[in-house]
This record gives structure tokens, sequence and C-alpha cells, in this order.
């Protein structure tokens, strides 16, 4: 077996079985699926992402550190030879189609996957690339609902597929990323940012400055998380994102709200300095919340910049120092670990509670709320030979499963060598 699968999922035997009956899975159901299939089969792979540093910054203008992780999307694709695309994917007995001679949005398509497709190629087009009927079938272990951006590795594959199928693979993982966030923005009807895109994109730890959120920084960061003997996991705290668009809208709707009241329009424009001197006026014409929370956004902002100096002078304990400081941050000031619509279910600032004990006890690790918050998961760092003895300890508390075991992919969205697996 080549080493392209121990690089893109870790060199756990069992996974590696795992992936290889994947692939091989993905290639039957693909040939079952179009058996007069005659261009060339091409395998794709795009990554999940996990946030590491900058929660709810991006949309003031601040910066992010995130990660390509070794949960991904795997799409088996060839070109149609016509202007229709077809893909099916795993779990829908439905075919999803679309003629890419017809691109408009469509208001029936919101939220579906179809708004993803016709939007992906819609901009390609728009950008003067190649586009094209192909034939697909794709599987995902991007867990929904994980935080782990299952929605943007989609979109990125898409593109990626495009960007193989039609334009010799000379598109930018960069611009891909743009492409993806633009068909959620205007197909899908998603107000996202561009950090999903990008960390399954480029892969790896990868920092982003979005001061000019039209032409955002974007840097890879050179560490090898591997070689800390450290683990990376999520664990799923049973809590469900529904009805949670009012909370989730609140969080940049305060900060700018400060910005305003001190004659900025974002957070980013503002210093500590300022907010605190205007304390008393702030509180009179917004709230206190927005006031933690526009001082949470500096803070994290400027953590991000040390969490990437800590990472390329390979001070990993710095880095985990970092990690808790932030969420310490996200629970006090941001305060996202729980909705106030509901504050009797607080599933992910229990789990961050029985997490800290562990790791108090342990004298290692660091945790915070992963992602968005309010519900969902925990980011969870710990030396590898503590693992078990953590999942032992939580999972009876929050149920069988609730531990995702992640590993950081160096790589991004990519097309797959066939011949380097051996399948």
């Amino acid at each position: 077996m080549g080493n392209l699968f121990v690089k893109l999922y870790g060199d756990d035997d069992k996974m590696i079985e795992y992936q290889e009956r994947r692939y091989k899975e993905i290639l039957v159901k693909y040939q079952e699926l179009f058996p007069h299939s005659s261009d060339e089969i091409q395998v794709f792979s795009t990554p999940g992402r996990t946030e590491v540093g900058g929660n709810h910054t991006d949309h003031n203008h601040g910066q992010v550190l995130a990660a390509g992780v070794n949960l991904d999307t795997v799409a088996a694709a060839s070109r149609s030879g016509d202007s229709i695309i077809t893909l099916y994917s795993k779990g829908y007995e439905e075919a999803f189609i679309v003629d890419t001679k017809d691109l408009v949005v469509r208001d029936e398509e919101k939220e579906t996957t179809l708004a993803l497709i016709r939007g992906i190629a819609a901009r390609f087009k728009e950008l003067g690339y190649d586009i094209g009927g192909f034939n697909a079938y794709i599987s995902s272990d991007v867990l929904v609902g994980s935080g782990l951006s299952s929605s943007a590795s989609i979109e990125v594959l898409l593109g990626t597929i495009l960007n193989y199928l039609y334009n010799h693979g000379k598109i930018d993982p960069k611009l891909l990323a743009m492409v993806g966030q633009y068909a959620e923005n205007v197909y899908f009807g998603k107000p996202s940012g561009l950090m999903d895109q990008m960390a399954c994109a480029v892969g790896g730890f990868v920092t982003i400055d979005f001061k000019d959120p039209s032409n955002p920084l974007v840097r890879k960061i050179d560490f090898d998380f591997g070689s800390q003997n450290y683990s990376l996991l999520v664990v799923d705290t049973g809590g469900s994102h529904a009805d949670l668009t009012e909370d989730y809208a609140a969080i940049p709707g305060e900060m700018k709200a400060v910005a305003k009241e001190l004659e900025a329009e974002v957070c980013r424009e503002l210093t500590k300095k300022k907010i605190l001197e205007n304390i008393p006026l702030l509180r009179q014409k917004v709230n206190d919340r927005a006031v933690l929370r526009a001082l949470h956004f500096l803070n994290e902002n400027h953590r991000v910049t040390q969490q990437v100096k800590a990472l390329e002078e390979d001070n990993f304990e710095e880095f985990l120092k970092l990690v808790k400081e932030s969420g310490n941050s996200s629970w006090k000031w941001l305060q996202n670990c729980y909705t106030s619509h509901n504050p009797l279910e607080q599933g992910v600032t229990l789990a961050l509670a029985i997490t800290e004990d562990f790791i108090h006890k342990a004298g290692v690790g660091a945790c915070r709320v992963h992602g968005g918050g309010f519900a969902g998961t925990i980011q969870v760092f710990l030396p590898s030979e503590k693992v078990q003895e953590y999942i032992e300890t939580i999972e009876p508390m929050l149920g069988q499963g609730a531990v995702t075991l992640l590993n950081i992919r160096p790589f991004g969205s990519m097309k797959v060598d066939l011949n380097s697996l051996e399948l």
C-alpha cells in the first residue's frame, strides 16, 4: 500500500483498511450507476475542517486559524459528454441533476444540493473557466452537525471535479474556496463566511485574515501535528442546531452595533482601549453582552496571531495554552455555549465542564467550544495515551460514539492518483 492513504487518513491499520474498502465501494457503485460511461473515471477527495482559533471573528473582518481533517468527502467522476451533471450521493436514492446550460438562481432550490451544483457551475462560467456535464457518485464521512463543515467539503469537492475534468487542474484552491462560498451565499441562500471552504480547499493548518474580505490573506502553516503525540477530538454533546439562527445572527449584529456607536463598521477597526474608555456610553446605547462580545473579538483576533506564532516556532505547549484561553473567552465573553432561549439545556457547557475536570486531573490537554456554538460539539486536544481513558470517562455521560478521533490532514482538496493506491 502506498503511503498516500497514511498521509490522508493517519497510520492506524484499521482506518487504512476501512478506506481501502470505502474507495473500492465508491468505484463499484459508480460503475453500477453509470455502466455506459466511456470517459476515464477520476477520484477526488476534499477534507472537512476544524476551527482552531478565531471563534466568531471572521464576520467582523478578523483572523481565524483552521485546519483540514482526515474525515473527507470522496467522489468518483467522469465527463458525461454533454451539458448534464448527474450526481448520486450515498444515502440518497434519487440523483441530483443540473443542466449547465441553465444556471439561473432558482428560489425553489434554496438550501438544496441542486443549488450548490448550479451555483458552482455558474461561478466557473462567470469567471471564464470551462464547464460541462459530468457523472459522479459521492460518499462523505464528514459528519453532519459535527462542526466539521460537511457542506463546505461538498462545495469545494464539486469545484475540484470541474477544475480537473474541464480545466486541467489549473485553478488555485483559494479560488475554489471562494467559488464554494459564492454558491452557498447566492444560490443556496446561506450568508456564510469563507473560513470553512478555505480550510477544506487548502488543508493542513491555515490562517486567514479577513481585514479585506474581498481579498482575504491566506497562509498555510508549516507544522507537523502528527509529531506531537497528541490527538484531536470532537465531542458531540447531543444538542440540536435547529432554531439557533437568531443566536448566531446576534453575535455579528451586537459586535457591529458596538462598532457603529464608536464610528466604525466592524470590530476590526476598534481598539480595546477605545471600547474600555466608552463602556458607560456603550452600556446605554447597546447592551452589556454586546460589549463583552466586542472585547472577545479583539482578544481572540490577537490570540490567532499568537497561536500561529506558537505553531511556527514549534511551541506546542504555548499553543495549547492559547486554545484554553480561546475556550475560556468563548464561554465567558462571547457566550455561545448555550442559547439564552433555553438556558436549562447546556450540553456544550456540561461537556466542557467534564472535559476541563479530566484535563485538570491529567495535567495536560486543552478544550474549547467548536465552531458556531450554542449546541453541537466541543474540541479537545489530548496526549494520545490519554484518549481511551477520556472516551471511557465521557461517553457513558454523553452517549456511545460521542467522541470522534481526528487527524490534521496536510492536503486540501485534491485529485487522488488511483495508481498509487493499489486498489
